[in-house]
């Protein structure tokens, strides 16, 4: 299990710069909107590897053949 981060370093100007890690693929749009709604307009954007990353899901069922000859 990832651990999940948002860090928040708030400059002089008044701009925001969000970091956030841990979170795999688009979620992260979903953790962080309404932040940003409340921190003010989004000047811009980067993604990560991990935006791009598949959730892994493991189900809890297991299946084992051997074939013996």
């Amino acid at each position: 299990m990832n651990m999940e981060s948002l860090e928040f370093i708030i400059y002089p100007d008044g701009r925001v710069k969000e970091t956030v890690t841990g979170i795999v693929g688009a979620s992260c749009q979903e953790v962080t909107a309404a932040i940003e709604t409340e921190l003010g307009q989004v000047l811009s954007q980067e993604t990560t590897s991990d935006y791009f990353a598949v959730p892994v899901y493991q189900s809890e069922m297991a299946t084992n053949q051997t074939t013996f000859s």
